[in-house]
């Protein structure tokens, strides 16, 4: 027993000398980051190429907090702190699973749905989002739509300012949300991020432009009486010869079709 404490008051003697010789070495910034992300203490950050270009992304013990373009990672902390009034910390690797769970979804590979920080919302927001990753890649809904899904069928504006609030975007996407006369509208990453990311999912944006401008809302195929949002999967099998244009759900229920039960362009009774 007195040779096993010898020992170890030896190791410990040992231990501490070894911390007096590295004198004042620093340790690396991303150390403060793993250290707290790993016991869930803190929000950690790291980067990542996107279509649109390298975005950052933050995450804790209850998920990705924060996706955001930044010049650099100085910018990046200033605006996490800025909204969120608390730091966030670089890692040299994000945790492996996760990391490639995001660049899949940023590559728009899919798969098993990501955890999402949204504590500093409200009920609404979170609603708004949450209905938000129900749209398909390469689909679009309008705000009348996510308001009618969540319940709050008057609130469209409300979904607007909510989508405007995303902290994930790209991940959630609300993106593919766009005004309710069919324009593609703004994003909190800006219009022509929202343009790219949309065309960069196969959509054909100068076109939902055109059936904008000229009040076509929805498609109708005269074989099955079912009518869509055009994005629509089912929309698009439509041929041309049995497309049939609709300026509302309202025309093309009188004209005796049924709303789609994919993508839901009206209620259904």
């Amino acid at each position: 027993m007195e040779k096993q404490e010898r020992f170890s008051l030896h190791a410990e003697r040992q231990f501490l000398e070894g911390l007096r010789d590295l004198g004042d070495v620093a340790a690396p910034p991303s150390l403060l980051g793993t250290i707290l992300a790993r016991a869930g203490l803190g929000d950690a950050y790291w980067s990542v190429e996107a279509p649109i270009g390298r975005v950052y992304v933050a995450h804790n013990a209850e998920g990705i907090a924060m996706v955001a373009l930044a010049q650099n990672d100085e910018v990046f902390q200033q605006s996490f702190q800025a909204r969120f009034h608390r730091p966030a910390y670089p890692v040299a690797e994000a945790p492996p699973r996760l990391a490639r769970q995001v660049a899949g979804q940023l590559r728009g590979a899919g798969g098993q749905r990501l955890r999402y920080d949204l504590r500093g919302l409200t009920e609404f927001e979170r609603a708004v989002l949450l209905k938000a990753l129900e749209i398909p890649r390469g689909e679009v809904r309008p705000y009348a739509w996510i308001a009618r899904e969540i319940g709050h069928p008057a609130a469209v504006r409300a979904v607007g300012s909510a989508l405007g609030n995303n902290p994930v975007p790209l991940l959630i996407p609300c993106h593919r949300v766009v005004r309710s006369d069919g324009h593609i509208g703004n994003h909190a990453l800006g219009s022509d991020t929202k343009r790219a990311i949309l065309e960069e999912e196969g959509i054909e944006v100068d076109k939902l432009e055109r059936l904008a401008r000229s009040g076509v809302r929805y498609y109708g195929s005269d074989s099955t009486r079912i009518y869509c949002f055009p994005t629509c999967r089912n929309a698009r099998r439509i041929t041309e010869q049995h497309r049939v244009a609709f300026g509302s759900a309202e025309e093309a229920a009188a004209s005796g079709y049924r709303p789609c039960l994919v993508c839901r362009p009206a209620s259904v009774s």
